[in-house]
């Protein structure tokens, strides 16, 4: 993760904690909203992804977020977490650009395509 958490510090301007904050909540929503098969696949791809999503969890807010779920829990944990949405755009782009990097496109795309909204954000 630490390749991403930089690439996220780099791009996007933000803080180191809370580019890894960031980046483990998107991986937690992946886990939870992508198709299983899918997204092990990808996760298997990245190391220390399953440590990221691990710490996210143990923050709070793993899955829903004040009632909301999908697209609209994962924007509330995100903002809470201190990014506007266009941090949460940038680090949205930077971690699916980073899984094509490691898994391809065609996994990456499945991933996105079976999720309701995320495409809006990449």
């Amino acid at each position: 993760m630490e390749e991403l958490v930089d690439r996220v510090v780099g791009n996007v301007g933000i803080e180191r904690p809370i580019a890894e904050r960031a980046v483990g909540i998107i991986l937690d929503f992946l886990a939870t909203e992508g198709p299983v098969d899918k997204v092990q696949a990808l996760l298997g791809r990245l190391p220390g992804a399953a440590e990221a999503i691990a710490s996210a969890r143990a923050e709070g807010g793993g899955g829903s977020f004040a009632g909301a779920s999908g697209i609209m829990g994962v924007g509330s944990r995100l903002m809470s977490a201190g990014l506007d949405m266009g941090e949460i755009q940038g680090v949205t782009r930077e971690l699916i650009a980073y899984a094509r990097d490691k898994a391809g496109d065609h996994d990456v795309n499945a991933i996105v395509d079976a999720i309701p909204g995320l495409s809006q954000f990449i």
